[in-house]
């Protein structure tokens, strides 16, 4: 397995540092884009695995698409609604928003189409999403175990109606009912049956569907929506850079004493994990927002706190790093739904801190992180992109830290180790 050794910075960085756009909005918006009368034209489009796999699958499904990768540019000829039929073969890769947004997409053609995932995918739950499907008439066959992938869908013609699914596992299951919804004939009204996690992804992606001019009412409560028939009309839509990706140079500064400013990245933008700098305030950094980036200074010092991180659950592994550095232990708490992404995100966490002589334990629903000094060693990242990441924080202040499988950022961030270089030149 390739490993990347990460060398501590020599002077805190002071840099201004550009990082892609959103896995989060562009997968939305290629599926609004993909789905809509028209031309539409996404700027600022994020390329790495997880999007890729979206826009193949839409491709095989019949969606005229025009990419340029050097201006961050797709350009999607609509179907207007009309999903070909099969038979077809789609291939989700390791990407949930793929897989849980393209299964209801599916229920908008006849079928028969196989949706199919890499074989660390196929272990993640399908199962709500499933049930709902089934509940308005579309006919799943699983090719293995139940509730997964592999599957074949078949419709007869999806009308819409009610529904009452569960999001106490993903917040996907619900985005991918509700951006298909706004063709179904009837629409739908979803009802949301136990807690919500991840709360900011949903409303991430009704913002997408308005944008795209779909019409969604939610309940003050976020537990209830109702999409009207109103279908997508093409249009025009930047895409902002990734929140997540964003924590991770926001991260250095705070532990490195530095500066890092994320440009195109303030107050108004639509992700929730741009909250994650505010957790870095409550540490002890300086936070500094503007209407269109946002800013963190390192202080020297940092503090531990207690933090329910069920609605920024991607930058909890951020956070993980972070406290190391920090005086007194930190709870992050909230997120036990993330041991069913990519990894046991918990597990994960608190094993490999523990593997460089860190003071951390699990907890049903989150982990504590006791500062201390980390001891050199390798990393195992369980084909994970964010451990990747976020433990490679690590090495910009200790020697000896040694990513395993740095090749897993690829999902969703290709040029990380290349970005977080740049610090280095930056300093």
């Amino acid at each position: 397995m390739n490993q990347r050794l990460i060398e501590p910075l020599t002077v805190p960085p002071d840099a201004d540092v550009r990082v892609p756009g959103s896995k989060s909005l562009t997968n939305r918006a290629l599926v609004a884009a993909a789905l809509a009368r028209g031309t539409s034209v996404l700027e600022g489009v994020l390329f790495a695995d997880d999007t890729e796999a979206m826009l193949t699958a839409l491709q095989a499904l019949g969606v005229g698409v025009t990419v340029d990768h050097d201006a961050e540019r797709v350009v999607v000829e609509g179907l207007d609604g009309a999903v070909p039929a099969g038979p077809t073969d789609l291939d989700v890769r390791l990407s949930g928003t793929t897989a849980r947004f393209l299964a209801p997409l599916l229920a908008l053609g006849r079928g028969p189409y196989l949706l199919d995932a890499a074989p660390p995918f196929r272990a993640r739950p399908m199962g709500p999403l499933f049930t709902a499907l089934r509940d308005l008439g579309v006919t799943i066959e699983e090719q293995g175990a139940p509730g997964h992938l592999p599957a074949v869908f078949t419709s007869a013609g999806v009308r819409g109606g009610r529904l009452t699914v569960p999001a106490d596992v993903s917040s996907q299951f619900l985005s991918g009912l509700l951006l298909s919804a706004p063709l179904f004939p009837e629409g739908l009204e979803v009802a949301v049956a136990t807690d919500l996690v991840s709360r900011p992804y949903v409303a991430l992606t009704t913002a997408v569907m308005a944008a795209f001019g779909a019409r969604v009412e939610a309940a003050d409560d976020g537990m209830s929506y109702v999409v009207a028939p109103t279908g997508y009309r093409a249009a025009d839509y930047r895409i902002e850079p990734d929140a997540s990706a964003a924590s991770y140079f926001l991260a250095a500064a705070a532990i490195t004493g530095g500066r890092v400013r994320i440009p195109g990245l303030g107050r108004r933008a639509h992700q929730g994990d741009v909250r994650f700098a505010d957790l870095l305030g409550r540490m002890g950094a300086q936070v500094a927002w503007s209407a269109d980036a946002v800013e963190v200074r390192g202080t020297g010092t940092l503090r531990g706190i207690d933090v329910d991180m069920a609605d920024v659950s991607d930058t909890a592994q951020t956070l993980a790093a972070v406290a190391v550095f920090a005086e007194g232990p930190t709870r992050v708490r909230g997120i036990g739904f993330i041991r069913h992404k990519e990894t046991d995100r918990v597990g994960a966490v608190v094993a490999e801190l523990r593997r460089l002589g860190i003071d951390a334990r699990e907890e049903d629903d989150g982990f504590v992180v006791h500062p201390g000094a980390p001891t050199a060693g390798v990393v195992h990242t369980y084909d994970d992109h964010r451990m990747a990441m976020s433990f490679a924080l690590l090495g910009l202040r200790v020697p000896g830290i040694v990513i395993a499988d740095p090749g897993c950022v690829a999902k969703t961030f290709p040029d990380y180790f290349a970005v977080l270089e740049s610090l280095r030149r930056a300093a």
